[in-house]
């Protein structure tokens, strides 16, 4: 048996090249799930990293029962492991975090004290710590995919995310749509989602994997990606069945 279905909620935590925030992660982590307001376990997902970021992924899961891990064979990026995280999950709830630790996972209380109304609760990173010129090139494509997409959320790439997992199963993930969550949500029957601000923090250790070219270009390509599919996003609702019996 898959041991995240023994949990209420799992939080994934994407990999790569973060060697230097193991420690952190799992003492901050560790300390959440003492008082997390469901019955939590961690889920590692490595994206192939190149450094020691595994052994140290390895040696967590060994000392916590409640951390579990997952491991790619080559670096496939943020949607793929956000993806994967989701595919082998089977908690009723799950989020993600990133693993630089710019937000804190006892802000996860804040998000699922809302979850059982919504289909995802989301973050916003309330006086982010960012250069001014990172902050800039944020607003820039958020303003551009709100005008594309009409879902109304000020700050999809604050990754501090909560979903029901079974609505979290039916998103069409593909690369760069992790940032466009609110959006695929919403295509859903019935799918509503609520924003709650969260704090931020400045990075301490490791370095960022996002540049100009990756924080702008690919969230404008992707808006075009979202049109093409929107009208195209399949919903059904199955009315009777014999599978179960």
């Amino acid at each position: 048996m898959n041991k995240t279905a023994e949990y209420q909620f799992t939080i994934i935590v994407p990999i790569y090249n973060e060697e230097d925030n193991i420690s952190n992660l799992e003492t901050q982590l560790s300390n959440y799930l003492t008082h997390s307001s469901f019955k939590t376990c961690v889920l590692f997902v490595n994206d192939g990293s190149k450094d020691h970021s595994l052994d140290g992924i390895k040696a967590i899961c060994n000392r916590h029962p409640d951390f579990l891990y997952i491991s790619f064979v080559r670096n496939a990026g943020l949607s793929a492991a956000i993806k994967a995280g989701i595919d082998y999950t089977e908690s009723t709830y799950v989020g993600y975090m990133d693993a630089d630790l710019q937000t804190s996972p006892e802000d996860f209380n804040l998000l699922l004290a809302d979850i059982k109304d919504y289909s995802m609760v989301i973050g916003i990173r309330a006086n982010r710590k960012d250069s001014f010129f990172k902050n800039l090139q944020s607003k820039i494509a958020n303003g551009f995919r709100r005008m594309m997409t009409g879902d109304g959320a000020t700050d999809t790439g604050c990754p501090l995310k909560v979903l029901h997992t079974d609505a979290a199963k039916r998103i069409p993930l593909f690369k760069g749509m992790h940032r466009f969550l609110p959006a695929l949500v919403l295509l859903q029957e019935g799918g509503r989602y609520k924003q709650v601000p969260v704090r931020h923090f400045p990075r301490t250790a490791g370095k960022s994997k996002y540049h100009l070219w990756n924080r702008l270009w690919g969230p404008f390509a992707d808006c075009f990606a979202y049109r093409w599919m929107k009208p195209r996003y399949i919903n059904y609702r199955v009315g009777d069945q014999n599978l179960n019996i």
